[in-house]
């Protein structure tokens, strides 16, 4: 009524918070893609891509690889976060997540998953080739399929299995240098396969509880914090092992045979510190050093690589 008795000097002003509204959708829906796991994903793609090409790739083919796995992998994590929606409103950790917190309709987050998905194939198939295309259509799949609808829910291995969709970044990187999976593209498959549960695993420890509330089968909830940290003691030996074999497969240097074992050293003692202590500070310290771990050592594959072309 207020309104009405108004003079209407002209058109109405547009409303203060509209424009924040819609910065807000599209924030959710970047949020649906899991930005920084995409992140760390691609970290192994481009020295991969690298590695394929014993020097720099050209930077369309770096650019265009990169847009298709982002796509593909925020795809996969979008149509996890659908499937999952009611456990993460169970859990402290995700209830802030878009679907949790009603942010967007579940039924578009799914069309979402799935276009972004079709189009990381797409656009890989286009721009690159088949084989990357097919590779990062076999990661979703396998993440959606195997880890989020079969084993998440049944397994304590789950984040073991369900591992192989993170590593496949790194056989995306390598077929779409050379077209084809090479045994170095491998053993970096494996680097990323077996540091998945010691990371994971870690984090699991600080919210066991929330998986436990969850129903979600971590391996702290249903085996406790002994076998938890045996077996992150387990893997991460098996890791540093793994790393070195890539000296040999694809006739790496000095300067990578250093790093890996320094940065394994390190990986090793923090798993050991963990299994001494058992505390959530350290699972967390061990998790937060894991994700380092990673990515400085797929970045001393690609700058070792470079110092061979200058010897």
């Amino acid at each position: 009524m207020r309104a009405m008795r108004r003079p209407t000097a002209g058109p109405p002003a547009p409303r203060a918070g509209a424009h924040p509204a819609a910065l807000g959708v599209v924030a959710s829906y970047v949020q649906l893609t899991k930005p920084r796991i995409v992140e760390l994903l691609l970290v192994t793609t481009v020295p991969a891509m690298i590695l394929a090409k014993n020097g720099l790739p050209s930077l369309w083919l770096i650019l265009a690889t990169l847009l298709g796995g982002a796509a593909a992998a925020g795809g996969a994590n979008a149509i996890n976060q659908y499937v999952d929606r009611d456990i993460d409103e169970v859990m402290h950790r995700t209830r802030r997540r878009p679907l949790p917190a009603h942010r967007i309709h579940p039924r578009r987050a799914l069309l979402f998953g799935i276009a972004l998905g079709a189009a990381g194939f797409a656009w890989l198939w286009t721009t690159v080739n088949l084989l990357s295309a097919v590779l990062s259509l076999s990661a979703l799949a396998f993440y959606v399929f195997v880890y989020t609808l079969w084993l998440k829910r049944r397994s304590s291995q789950n984040i073991v299995i369900g591992g192989a969709a993170g590593a496949v970044p790194a056989l995306v990187g390598w077929a779409a240098v050379t077209g084809r999976v090479g045994a170095p593209a491998w053993v970096l498959f494996g680097i990323v396969f077996l540091w998945t549960p010691p990371h994971f695993w870690a984090l699991s420890m600080r919210y066991e509880r929330d998986y436990a509330a969850a129903g979600i089968p971590m391996l702290p909830v249903v085996a406790g914090k002994d076998a938890t940290t045996r077996q992150i003691l387990l893997y991460s030996v098996v890791l540093v092992a793994s790393s070195l074999v890539l000296i040999p497969v694809a006739h790496m240097g000095v300067l990578y045979a250093a790093a890996s074992l320094l940065l394994g050293w390190r990986f090793i003692a923090g798993a050991v510190r963990l299994r001494r202590k058992g505390t959530v500070g350290a699972a967390m310290s061990l998790f937060r050093y894991s994700i380092l771990y990673l990515s400085l050592l797929f970045g001393v594959v690609a700058v070792d690589t470079f110092a061979h072309i200058r010897l």
